[in-house]
């Protein structure tokens, strides 16, 4: 099967899965920021945490619901003001609690992405620096690709907002 499989270039098994083997991969847009906030590490990881508090701060999310301990249900605006959403499920893969938190799109999910914050105690004095590393595969291939590429630098910022009013939630807040 091996043989056949590296020699064809067919698998049967992708081909049952609804998937093509021969698809070329696409390269993700990654996205990475930091920012300090003016609030105990706890206290900024547990906002993040709580899945349900995303769309306070991620303008583009309408809904996030988690399901399980590990599992959420996403539901997000079409860029563009075109008045529709996109649905998908998403996982956490791997947590430290206080300290890191990582997550990635299903398998089967139209939006493939994955991600990850790590908080840390600032440097200087009080606060928690947080990092947050965004990657994502646009739907549609290459063509897909080409155009998200064109407005990477919109989800840059996009990113960067949706930090700032994470920092302006926690910090305007007692009790995030």
């Amino acid at each position: 099967y091996l043989v056949n499989r590296g020699a064809s270039g067919h698998c049967s098994l992708s081909q049952k899965a609804g998937r093509d083997a021969n698809e070329k991969v696409i390269d993700p847009l990654v996205i990475s920021e930091t920012m300090v906030i003016n609030r105990a590490r706890k206290d900024v990881y547990a906002a993040w945490r709580k899945l349900e508090n995303l769309p306070r701060f991620m303008k583009h999310l309408k809904k996030v619901e988690q399901l399980d301990k590990k599992r959420s249900h996403w539901e997000a605006y079409i860029p563009g003001g075109l008045g529709t959403t996109i649905k998908w499920d998403a996982e956490i893969t791997e947590e430290a609690e206080g300290e890191f938190l990582a997550w990635r799109s299903v398998w089967d999910s139209i939006v493939d992405n994955a991600g990850e914050v790590v908080f840390k105690d600032a440097a200087v004095g009080f606060g928690t620096e947080i990092q947050a590393t965004i990657t994502y595969r646009p739907p549609a291939g290459e063509v897909g690709s080409t155009i998200a590429s064109y407005f990477n630098s919109t989800f840059e910022t996009l990113i960067r907002e949706d930090l700032r009013s994470f920092k302006y939630m926690l910090e305007s807040t007692v009790g995030a």
